[in-house]
């Protein structure tokens, strides 16, 4: 009996410790984005001007932050759809098809995405310069799109080699081809998987900021982890309160997005440990 209450009391501290950790920095980013100063321990929340900095930060528009929202859900929503696609394409075409060498292939795409972002940012600018794509949406979503692939590609090939070869070879036996079997029949069982990779890879496109800051010069395509991280180069100082206020609000869309996904998420990941 004493060793089950031990286990329980362990298992109880340790979800508890988690919780903290995960949920503290929420809450202290939250708490700082209701205070006008930066020391609010000595001094308090002000409570007065609660949503003062939010305000701030959506209505002063040397802050550009509604424009930096805009340019992250857009170019990371492209980039989401257009890697979930190729990237279905790509599992597809591995899972189901018999060529040699697929085994290279899929560690090859896992390969590429290991090369540090630093070691290649060089070259991209000097490509987006010399084809006059600087500052625009493309230069953001191309090098996002080659970036992201390989995680959606993995995703997805996970998925797809659970899902039985005997649903292509009943529609080869019925005439149907390769593309029509992945439009008609593989596609909508791959929907959790697809709806998942797009959510991991529109996170780490929405998050991404070295490509950000050299691809890009003003708010026309800026996203907003730089337009943030660029609060301290306007006033001079930095206005912890508009900050964290700034990032509260950014963090809302990829909650909602994690929240409205999560059992597609939770059952992709939990896919592979079970068969059939």
């Amino acid at each position: 009996m004493r060793e089950e209450t031990l286990k329980k009391m362990l298992l109880v501290l340790g979800i508890t410790f988690m919780l903290a950790f995960c949920i503290a920095p929420f809450v202290w980013m939250i708490t700082v984005s209701l205070s006008r100063n930066p020391d609010f321990l000595s001094s308090g929340v002000d409570f007065a001007a609660t949503l003062g900095n939010y305000v701030d930060v959506l209505t002063v528009k040397s802050l550009h932050f509604l424009e930096y929202l805009r340019n992250s859900l857009a170019v990371s929503g492209m980039v989401a759809a257009a890697c979930a696609i190729v990237a279905a394409l790509g599992a597809y075409a591995v899972s189901r098809l018999e060529f040699r060498g697929r085994l290279i292939l899929s560690l090859a795409i896992l390969a590429f995405s290991m090369f540090p972002q630093i070691s290649l940012i060089g070259y991209l600018y000097k490509l987006m310069r010399s084809t006059g794509l600087m500052n625009t949406y493309a230069a953001l979503v191309f090098p996002y799109i080659a970036w992201t692939i390989p995680l959606g590609f993995w995703i997805l090939l996970s998925y797809m080699m659970q899902i039985p070869k005997d649903l292509d070879d009943a529609a080869l036996a019925d005439g149907a081809g390769r593309f029509l079997i992945f439009r008609r029949i593989i596609l909508p069982v791959a929907v959790p998987g697809l709806l998942s990779a797009a959510l991991l890879v529109f996170i780490a496109a929405s998050n991404e900021f070295l490509f950000a800051l050299m691809l890009t010069t003003d708010q026309s395509a800026r996203t907003i982890p730089v337009g943030i991280a660029l609060f301290e180069g306007l006033h001079g100082q930095i206005p912890w309160g508009y900050i964290m206020a700034a990032s509260t609000i950014a963090s809302l869309p990829l909650v909602i997005l994690a929240v409205f996904f999560q059992k597609y998420v939770i059952q992709d990941v939990t896919r592979g440990a079970l068969k059939g």
